[in-house]
């Protein structure tokens, strides 16, 4: 039922946006259908789909609660709610780049002052690999130089928190290489910002590593909303999934982020 399943995406708005919390219960379908302006068939139903894509969870004996769309255990099967929603409420993309900018800026602010001589060879075997990467073959090569800043840091809790959003993470990468590397202004933009990241975390300047690991994951968000205003459908991509580029040639998902 098509209003069904309009009802579940304005609900899972509601826990994106914050209106429903991780393990807050559910109101009841009598309120729901109140305040959504449906009936309760049309609520049951879009509450079924919820439960059935792990969005929320019923208690036997207490009702329905939302999930929690982000755990160890929905990274590890690449089939968690979160990863689910990324592909149908454009906002989530936006939001995990956001979050990469404040705690990526950190990483690099911390590997510039704690990275020991083995994290510094990783980095830059990291880097290296990406370098020599074609800007349209794969997008883990970016994704692993970036993990490898973030392990630098020396701090269990940023390591912890970036590790359980990995695949996440990776599906911003394969969004913005998409959507920005067959661009050349963009993509030449992008391969200096890595570089400069890099020769600051290995010159041992904090601040710079912070600033450009900051600017440039800033860059990569700020460019898809000015590709979106142009009228442009951003594409999102799925980890097993591959690019196409302007041409209609298949790629597998790129690198440089």
């Amino acid at each position: 039922m098509a209003i069904a399943q309009e009802i579940s995406f304005r609900l899972e708005q509601l826990i994106l946006d914050g209106g429903l919390a991780p393990e807050q219960k559910m109101p009841s379908e009598r309120q729901l259908a109140t305040r959504l302006g449906v009936s309760r068939a049309v609520i049951r139903e879009a509450l079924h789909e919820l439960q059935g894509r792990g969005v929320i969870e019923t208690r036997h004996g207490k009702g329905s609660f939302v999930s929690r769309i982000i755990s160890a255990e929905a990274e590890a099967s690449q089939e968690g709610p979160l990863l689910q929603m990324f592909a149908g409420h454009p906002r989530t993309l936006y939001d995990l780049l956001e979050v990469r900018e404040q705690l990526e800026g950190q990483a690099a602010y911390l590997a510039a002052l704690r990275a020991t001589p083995q994290d510094l060879h990783k980095i830059t075997k990291a880097f290296s690999t990406l370098d020599q990467t074609d800007p349209l073959s794969n997008a883990k090569p970016d994704h692993l130089f970036h993990q490898a800043i973030v392990e630098a840091s020396h701090n269990p809790v940023l390591v912890h928190v970036l590790n359980g959003l990995k695949n996440l993470m990776l599906l911003t990468v394969q969004a913005s290489v998409a959507n920005l590397n067959p661009r050349e202004e963009m993509r030449n933009r992008i391969t200096t910002q890595h570089r400069r990241i890099y020769q600051a975390i290995m010159a041992r300047k904090p601040d710079a590593a912070k600033r450009l690991a900051t600017a440039h994951v800033r860059f990569v968000h700020e460019s898809m909303r000015d590709i979106e205003r142009q009228g442009t459908k951003i594409i999102r991509v799925s980890m097993d999934q591959p690019l196409t580029d302007t041409t209609g040639k298949a790629h597998e998902p790129s690198s440089r982020v």
